[in-house]
């Protein structure tokens, strides 16, 4: 990593998946593992970050001595610490999080009776939190994550547009895991395609080596 300019760099990386609650005691939640994220951490530490860890409820926690990871697992929890860590001076933000897209309008207090043959639950759409980012530290480089069933070089550009426009991603990986395994390239804000990995570390190591050249 030519020039390890992510040395001494602070980089604060979300990863894992988060929970909205339906009642006291379940919640709604999603298949991710982290893997990835945590393997950008791995790689962003070897080059010399100061590495910050949001992770949610995963079923293999990453322990690492170079590494300070703060555990979440609500959605809530992971908004109010992305804004105390987004305060800090932070050269990169690294949102590979799997945040619930969906939430039930009104959770019930309390625990629903088991019983029931059938219940309804009206979703709401959650706050796109990757869109406050920039408006909390406008300074900070920041990395989106798309991912989706199926993509190709031509679909990535389509579907991570929001991204680029709304949230004001500098770069976003667009990928897709299946029984076949991972495929997964990496966009700039011109359509550039800057990398395309087939596997998490191929992905975290292109994704590093960019961000040691763009700082």
């Amino acid at each position: 990593m030519a020039g390890h300019s992510l040395k001494n760099r602070r980089v604060l990386i979300t990863c894992g998946p988060t929970w909205v609650p339906v009642d006291d005691v379940r919640v709604l939640s999603n298949q991710s593992t982290g893997a990835l994220g945590q393997q950008i951490a791995l790689d962003c530490a070897l080059a010399g970050a100061r590495v910050v860890l949001l992770e949610g409820p995963v079923q293999r926690p990453l322990s690492s001595a170079g590494i300070r990871t703060l555990k979440f697992s609500f959605l809530a929890e992971l908004e109010e610490l992305l804004k105390k860590e987004l305060r800090k001076d932070t050269a990169v933000v690294v949102h590979a999080a799997a945040v619930a897209d969906y939430q039930p309008k009104r959770p019930v207090r309390g625990k629903i009776p088991s019983g029931r043959k059938t219940l309804k639950l009206e979703l709401t759409a959650t706050p796109k939190i990757i869109r406050s980012v920039k408006r909390l530290n406008p300074k900070a480089l920041l990395v989106g994550f798309k991912l989706e069933p199926k993509i190709s070089p031509r679909s990535a550009i389509l579907k991570t547009r929001d991204l680029f426009r709304k949230a004001g991603c500098d770069l976003v990986v667009a990928n897709q895991l299946t029984a076949r395994g991972y495929r997964g390239y990496l966009l700039d804000r011109k359509k550039n395609n800057l990398a395309c990995a087939t596997s998490r570390r191929q992905m975290s190591a292109a994704l590093v080596r960019v961000l040691c050249e763009r700082l």
